[in-house]
């Protein structure tokens, strides 16, 4: 009997130290899963670029994240993370974050999103002139994973502007400046699918019945006119129905539009820093001159926000034909005899 008790013992014995050599590993992953980041406060942090399981812990290592690289990547390699699994993006990781928390956030989900990954806010403004979409690119990419040539060559494509119903000239008023939420590595074709949605919720069915109150036969044609009224006069927002007015009452006589900033834009950057512009300078032969074309010309001259396309769209009751601007305001008149009076104030 006592012979029999040792041998269960032992079998009892080895069969434990057997469970332990088996499960020491997944217990020793566990407690590491469940260890916490080293961070003491809040830390941004991109993955901008695919990266391997001993790519990712080096980086958080070496911004001071976590301490243990090796643990990182047992981990990883457990949960089957590779670097086809482990999402681009901005990512906020709180201090004191479990590990296997943290790896989870890293893992990309069905919408090709990191589980954690944070959106980003992308703004541009203050684009303007023949190279507007080029100077979109370069802020657009200051924000996300676009590379800015890239973003400018798409833009520039035929097919992309004909994809979205746009001339090239035209395609400019598909983007209207503001902040926009969007994932730090989106792409130039998601990009633009954005920006499209968006000029579809700016552009309801009352602002389309609205163009044709107006006489104008597009979206296109009102952002055009709205870049015209903004670089004509971006300062004062009172004054963008009169002045949005004003280029619809010229253009219901055939009256030519005459607005200095379009003759501006026919020069490129050969006018920057140019403070006095000259007859010389007006007298370029371009299709953006409305010196020397009727109408509006073919595209917009700048990107506008929707402050200034909706004074635009919803022009004053007045009958100005002439302004004159000293610098900060402008002194409108319905002939030309009134415009030579507030050009002598």
């Amino acid at each position: 009997m006592k012979g029999n008790r040792i041998k269960i013992l032992i079998t009892v014995v080895s069969a434990v130290i057997l469970l332990v050599i088996i499960l020491l590993p997944k217990i020793s992953l566990y407690f590491a899963s469940e260890s916490f980041t080293i961070n003491k406060k809040e830390t941004v942090f991109f993955i901008d670029k695919k990266s391997s399981l001993k790519e990712l812990a080096e980086k958080l290592k070496a911004e001071k994240i976590i301490e243990d690289t090796d643990a990182l990547i047992e981990i990883g390699d457990y949960k089957g993370l590779d670097e086809n699994k482990i999402a681009l993006g901005k990512y906020i990781i709180a201090p004191g974050t479990k590990i296997k928390d943290l790896l989870n956030g890293f893992t990309i989900n069905s919408k090709g999103n990191g589980n954690a990954e944070v959106e980003v806010t992308i703004t541009f403004n203050n684009c303007k002139g023949m190279y507007q979409l080029d100077q979109l690119s370069k802020k657009v990419s200051e924000t996300i994973l676009i590379d800015s040539a890239s973003l400018s060559s798409y833009l520039n494509d035929p097919s992309t502007y004909s994809k979205y119903g746009f001339s090239r000239e035209q395609f400019p008023a598909m983007f209207i400046p503001d902040s926009y939420k969007v994932f730090y590595d989106t792409d130039e074709k998601q990009f633009v699918e954005k920006m499209a949605k968006e000029f579809k919720k700016f552009w309801t069915p009352k602002r389309i019945e609205k163009l044709g109150q107006i006489n104008l036969s597009s979206p296109s044609e009102l952002y055009t006119l709205a870049s015209m009224v903004y670089l004509e006069q971006s300062r004062l927002e009172k004054e963008w129905s009169d002045i949005s007015k004003l280029y619809l009452n010229r253009m219901e006589i055939n009256m030519p539009l005459q607005s200095d900033p379009t003759f501006v834009y026919c020069w490129g950057d050969e006018l920057k820093g140019v403070t006095r512009l000259l007859y010389e300078h007006r007298d370029i032969d371009c299709s953006y001159n409305t010196y020397k074309i009727k109408g509006l010309p073919p595209g917009p001259i700048c990107l506008v926000n929707s402050k200034v396309l909706k004074a635009s769209l919803n022009p004053s009751d007045v009958n100005y034909l002439y302004m004159y601007g000293d610098g900060t305001r402008h002194y409108f008149s319905r002939n030309y005899s009134g415009h030579i009076r507030n050009t002598r104030k």
